[in-house]
């Protein structure tokens, strides 16, 4: 008996067109309906480019948008919980320079508080020689955050310095992003733990449904002794960024150290990260009245900006001061992809006679920013502001407006650290100090030479184009 053997049949093949492209239209409106209710209810503001790519791309795209929309599409954390408020915010500035102040007391940030013996360490072996003697002298506790510890001979040493710390007693916790911890090859911990240290790891990028988000990395850098001395700024804690291998030169970049009330700001907000990172509760705020300064006391604030602030405070802070600027706004960074409001305010200053001086790096780390830089680069350029590209890495993350602020902490001038990432900014409002400062960015300044951008033909215009629409989130 002769049997026909009938072909298998694909499922799809006996499902109409007409339902196939009902379905397909089902998931295109699921999708934006999700993108439209989580916006809305997590209050997710976006700039008109990012929102305007995550809608393309989940219509376009369904099946891939809204899975990489539900893993990297937030911005803020769902529950901002308390500010890390360790003291009273001022409630009215009526002085004209005082708009700094009263901004950031309208975003929740804490008043200045007093300042002492702050030091700009002048390259990476006197960071490193601060760093070691804060962490020798260390009597009861050491909190450090960072996001990258190296797997090398610095972070090493690094862990092997804590770990003899906490086998005499002292307190000795480490806040490690996971996602950096792992790009730097995931120095082994052990150590520090059988010493009695405690380690933390933030937001887990493997851990399903992080609540911090899997995009949300957290780039805060500070090493906070006693509770009374802080050590801040740019550098991980990686060969890199100190004193190099012996073949490649180090980095540039710039931190610093001081004493005072205000150490408590930083203090409050490392026991703000690490109780979120531990499923702790988070601690309470401890309040304390506001007294004007001293004549000739110095004052500085710490400002977080990050997923666990309801505004965007560095970017907002940047975008005024460009607008108040009188003479001169002074910035470095290793990586400029700003946002078209922080592009257009820098732009604007330039135009009224502000002097603009950017300073990077000619070729950084990241080659994709280095692509993606150009087009903001042109617009400045065009506008009267200078450009100054440095010979070697720099990696340093500070602006200085006019004479009554500066900026300098772990944020860099591009969309990731201005919207996305955890970061911490001191400003410091010393006129002596921001001149500091701006010593500091005017030495690379001198080191670097000044650029033109070229316009780029059509092809390569668009490919930068698309790069900035593709990474607008990653």
């Amino acid at each position: 008996m002769n049997m026909e053997i009938s072909k298998p049949q694909l499922v799809w093949s006996t499902v109409p067109a007409t339902q196939l492209l009902s379905l397909h239209a089902i998931v295109v409106v699921v999708g934006l309906l999700v993108y439209v209710l989580t916006t809305h209810s997590l209050r997710q503001r976006r700039s008109p480019p990012a929102a305007i790519s995550w809608v393309l791309t989940i219509a376009l795209l369904p099946y891939i948008g809204l899975p990489l929309y539900l893993l990297f599409g937030s911005r803020k954390r769902r529950q901002i919980g308390h500010q890390f408020d360790a003291v009273t915010h001022a409630a009215k500035h009526d002085a004209p320079d005082d708009w700094n102040a009263a901004l950031l007391a309208a975003m929740a940030q804490p008043a200045a508080q007093p300042y002492h013996d702050l030091r700009i360490h002048r390259d990476g072996n006197e960071a490193l020689a601060v760093l070691w003697e804060l962490i020798a002298g260390a009597r009861h506790e050491i909190d450090l955050c960072t996001f990258i510890v190296g797997a090398d001979a610095m972070g090493a040493t690094l862990i092997e310095r804590l770990a003899e710390r906490a086998r005499n007693g002292v307190r000795v916790r480490l806040l490690l992003d996971d996602a950096g911890h792992k790009m730097a090859g995931g120095i082994h911990l052990r150590a520090l733990r059988q010493a009695g240290g405690e380690v933390a790891s933030f937001s887990p990028i493997l851990r399903l449904f992080s609540r911090g988000g899997a995009n949300l990395r957290n780039h805060r850098k500070m090493l906070i002794v006693d509770g009374a001395r802080l050590w801040s700024g740019g550098r991980n804690f990686a060969t890199e960024y100190f004193a190099g291998d012996g073949e490649t030169a180090p980095w540039q970049d710039l931190t610093f150290d001081l004493r005072g009330p205000v150490v408590a700001q930083a203090h409050a907000l490392f026991a703000h990260d690490w109780a979120f990172a531990t499923g702790a509760a988070p601690p309470q705020p401890v309040s304390t009245p506001v007294t004007p300064a001293a004549p000739g006391q110095l004052l500085a604030q710490v400002i977080a900006s990050g997923p666990d602030q309801v505004d965007d405070t560095v970017h907002d802070l940047l975008v005024t001061a460009c607008f108040k600027a009188r003479h001169r706004i002074m910035a470095v960074t290793p990586y400029f992809v700003p946002s078209d409001m922080l592009l257009k305010a820098l732009t604007l200053a330039a135009r009224r006679g502000v002097r603009v001086d950017l300073v990077l790096p000619a070729r950084s780390n990241h080659h994709l920013a280095d692509i993606a830089r150009n087009r903001a680069l042109r617009d400045l350029a065009d506008a009267g502001a200078a450009i100054w590209l440095t010979p070697y890495m720099l990696h340093a993350k500070a602006v200085v407006i006019d004479d009554n602020l500066a900026l300098a902490g772990s944020l860099n001038l591009d969309a990731r650290s201005l919207f996305l990432n955890y970061e911490m900014m001191i400003a410091f409002h010393a006129p002596a100090d921001v001149d500091r400062f701006a010593g500091f960015i005017a030495r690379h300044r001198h080191n670097a030479a000044r650029h033109q951008p070229a316009v780029p033909g059509l092809v390569r215009d668009l490919a930068r184009g698309l790069l900035l629409w593709l990474a607008f989130q990653l």
